[in-house]
């Protein structure tokens, strides 16, 4: 590793060796796969456990994505069901919160049960800097996220992860399917697997960063900037795709590809 590299994931990993033992909330993602394979090394694949929550708002692909990741990384693996809350129906403002606060509720309860504790989360630094409601039930909760108690960022876990040769390491970020439908938008299974169907034909198309957000039955197109002119050629399939998923408009967002974009006023 490079020195500065180096130097993150060596007080990292002793970070971890203090904790003894620990579960892992492991989505599969750039993060929680670094901190799994960080936790592996400084505990022992026999002290951690990597626990998966499969809620109706997270896409099929990524819970098999994680499940392969487990197996590769020889770590221990479980899957947490978690329910759509009744509370969640109607994608409330405060949706991150209740949401988070259940599933690591869920997730603790099944680390205890398997005599593991305390239970890591990948939070970083830098989302201290995002609108992040979610970070107050892992406080109640008291979960740990040991990136952020290191003081790491996204890049420092990213160039991490390059070092540890990991297949996530450049992957874009992934995000609950409920952040695509604006706050007050009916939540249920049906419209969670269109997005997720829609989102996974343009992923197979070579578009790995990309959302699609819902506003009824538009389909509201995001991917960076410099895509955009690939997406438009390939606008019939495209949109033909689209409307089979569901969708009865298909735009794209002239604006590009951005996280959070349902919040903004």
């Amino acid at each position: 590793m490079a020195t500065g590299v180096d130097e993150a994931y060596a007080r990292l990993l002793a970070h971890l060796r203090g904790l003894g033992g620990a579960a892992v909330a492991f989505s599969g993602g750039v993060d929680s796969t670094c901190l799994v394979a960080a936790a592996r090394e400084a505990l022992g694949a026999g002290r951690l456990l990597a626990l998966t929550a499969v809620a109706p708002y997270t896409a099929r692909w990524e819970i098999a994505e994680a499940e392969a990741l487990a197996a590769q990384l020889g770590v221990r693996h479980l899957e947490v069901e978690v329910p759509l809350l009744d509370a969640l129906h109607d994608n409330p403002p405060e949706r991150c919160y209740l949401c988070k606060r259940e599933l690591f509720g869920r997730l603790q309860s099944m680390a205890a049960a398997e005599g593991f504790g305390p239970l890591l989360d990948g939070t970083t630094q830098d989302d201290l800097q995002d609108h992040r409601p979610g970070m107050k039930a892992l406080k109640e909760l008291g979960v740990r996220s040991p990136f952020l108690e290191c003081g790491l960022g996204k890049a420092d876990i990213r160039r991490i992860s390059r070092a540890l040769r990991l297949p996530t390491a450049d992957r874009p970020a992934y995000a609950c399917l409920m952040t695509r439908l604006p706050h007050g938008a009916a939540v249920s299974e049906e419209a969670l697997r269109r997005i997720e169907r829609a989102e996974r034909l343009l992923m197979d198309m070579g578009f790995a960063a990309v959302r699609v957000r819902v506003h009824g039955d538009l389909a509201r197109i995001e991917v960076a900037p410099g895509e955009q002119s690939r997406l438009l050629a390939r606008g019939s399939a495209v949109s033909e795709g689209l409307r089979e998923a569901g969708f009865r408009y298909v735009t794209l967002d002239l604006t590009g590809y951005r996280t959070g974009s349902m919040n903004a006023r």
